[in-house]
């Protein structure tokens, strides 16, 4: 195994001087860090986290609980948040166990931070953990736990896009969102949902909000089929994740209907995939460059400084394309 006393032999430098370059400290000058580094990438050293460990009291690893790996907006925010911590010298583990499962292990290779995905079953799940000395990141929970948190005004997010299309002359509107068990994160975007229709003077049918078993594809397929076979059909639909949408377009179009020309759709979650749909897709959300930055930026301030808590929310906004027109 290559160690840091090989890299400092090959290069001709001292020890403390290869650490501090391959963890990109500033004290290093940049032709020396470049050469250094290119050493270690030519020799394939590999860094031992238990090593680093002793030395620094940091693994330099954060834990990431993941509660699934078919969600298409959640598989997007890892890939970027992963990128940005790898730039500054972080590994990120991965586990798709129960919340106290995933950070027993974490805890056993005392990772420095734990970001968690919230979730229904990962809030639930809080009120049942032992105190902690590693700092943890919610990332949907705002709230909901006693850690801090970064979170997305979801309320905001529906309201815009209720607004948008009351403006482009819709009155009859659905919302497909919500599962049959109960979610405080979906709750939200639904309670925001009925109130913006009754500010704005609309009536909200008892129908108007469809009822799904879950989350993904086949709940938003099945759900809009539904509202599809109801006697009057709205004229307009939000979703509430870019799943969901991938399923309503599909029972439109098996409908023999058009998007937006038969029926506008409004989703949530503004992910770079929504433009690359069959139709571009009007949206509203934060931009996952920012919500991805912020979280990376806040699981390094929490490093440094653990007994910090932090609550940060983003404000969403709307993203005009061609799956909505004028009524």
């Amino acid at each position: 195994m290559v160690t840091i006393k090989d890299i400092a032999d090959r290069a001709g430098v001292s020890f403390s001087t290869v650490s501090k370059a391959l963890r990109d400290s500033p004290l290093v000058q940049n032709k020396t860090k470049q050469h250094i580094l290119s050493i270690a990438k030519e020799m394939g050293y590999q860094p031992n986290i238990a090593a680093r460990s002793l030395v620094s009291r940091r693994s330099g690893a954060i834990g990431v609980v993941w509660p699934s790996i078919e969600r298409a907006a959640l598989s997007s925010l890892i890939t970027k948040i992963n990128e940005q911590l790898e730039k500054k010298g972080y590994v990120t583990l991965l586990s798709i166990s129960h919340l106290e499962s995933a950070i027993e292990i974490f805890r056993r290779y005392q990772v420095d931070a734990i970001l968690v995905f919230g979730d229904r079953d990962s809030i639930s799940s809080f009120n049942k953990l032992n105190p902690l000395q590693i700092p943890i990141l919610t990332y949907g929970a705002a709230g909901y736990t006693p850690y801090s948190a970064v979170d997305v005004n979801r309320g905001q997010a529906v309201r815009l896009a209720v607004r948008h299309l009351v403006e482009f002359g819709h009155k009859d509107i659905a919302y497909i969102g919500e599962p049959n068990s109960q979610d405080p994160l979906q709750t939200v975007k639904i309670e925001a949902f009925r109130d913006e229709m009754i500010r704005l003077g609309l009536q909200v049918r008892n129908d108007a909000v469809l009822h799904m078993n879950g989350l993904e594809f086949h709940d938003g397929y099945m759900a809009a089929r539904t509202m599809l076979e109801q006697t009057a059909c709205p004229t307009a639909v939000i979703s509430g994740g870019i799943d969901l949408t991938r399923g309503i377009i599909r029972a439109i179009g098996e409908h023999g209907l058009r998007v937006p020309q038969d029926i506008s759709v409004v989703s949530y979650d503004n992910l770079p995939q929504m433009e690359d749909l069959e139709t571009p897709m009007t949206v509203v959300g934060v931009a996952i460059d920012t919500i991805t930055s912020v979280i990376s930026t806040t699981i390094l301030e929490l490093i440094e400084d653990p007994e910090s808590l932090k609550t940060v929310y983003l404000e969403p906004e709307l993203v005009i394309r061609d799956s909505t027109s004028q009524r």
